[in-house]
């Protein structure tokens, strides 16, 4: 059997091409997934890696991407949902907050992390130990953004937050399904990372953010199974 093979959405830039690099250098063949073809591909060049054009929001592309995975490869053996869209914290607002705003997060973070991994399941299922990790946020955990003195109070975007608090319900349920098979699906927080997505905002680099899903995507057969992780461990839901 050849390298593992891993599948990374959004996986041209930011915390997605740190994983996919970090994955790399643990002998792992990286599929780069992404939206547009010319960054995709550079990505995927600068690596060393595969390029398949994904988009999260168009089932035909991710058909097709699985499709290709598996004439290439056969198999997946992880899956890094990646791929996630935010908004600017005013348009966030719940009083503020439009029904089209809202259709649009969800459709990239919730029903494109279910219609990607319903695709590759069949490719994941063929692996001797399948492990799937969803990119959520701590500003899912209703216990963590319910403190008061704590730096995640204000930060209160409701299209956002309420797509990765939906992630993770996707996260157990996924877990669920495959309870007693090999497989393993977690989610984790990356940590505030300076990325295109907080316009440079972030506290730690992308590449340290990328170390807890590369952990959860390599874990061990007595790894654990339906968490929520952070670098510094365990996530209260």
């Amino acid at each position: 059997m050849t390298d593992k093979i891993a599948l990374v959405t959004g996986a041209n830039k930011g915390i997605g091409f740190e994983i996919a690099r970090r994955l790399g250098e643990l002998g792992i063949t990286v599929v780069i997934g992404a939206r547009d073809e010319q960054r995709g591909k550079e990505a995927a060049e600068q690596l060393g890696q595969a390029y398949v054009r994904l988009d999260v929001t168009d089932p035909d592309s991710i058909q097709a991407a699985a499709r290709w995975i598996d004439a290439e490869y056969g198999r997946l053996d992880i899956l890094v949902n990646n791929a996630g869209i935010t908004v600017p914290p005013p348009q966030g607002v719940p009083s503020a907050t439009t029904t089209e705003t809202m259709r649009r997060l969800y459709e990239t973070n919730v029903f494109g992390v279910v219609a990607v991994t319903n695709t590759m399941l069949p490719l994941l299922r063929k692996a001797p130990a399948a492990r799937i990790v969803n990119q959520s946020s701590e500003l899912a955990s209703k216990t963590r953004v319910m403190v008061e003195d704590s730096p995640l109070w204000p930060l209160n975007n409701m299209p956002y937050n309420s797509s990765k608090a939906a992630l993770n319900m996707i996260t157990v349920a996924y877990a669920k399904e495959l309870w007693g098979t090999p497989v393993k699906v977690n989610a984790c927080d990356p940590g505030y990372c300076i990325t295109d997505i907080n316009n440079g905002m972030g506290f730690i680099t992308a590449a340290e953010g990328a170390r807890i899903a590369v952990r959860l995507a390599t874990l061990d057969d007595d790894g654990p199974n339906a968490q929520f992780f952070q670098n510094d461990g365990p996530l209260p839901w």
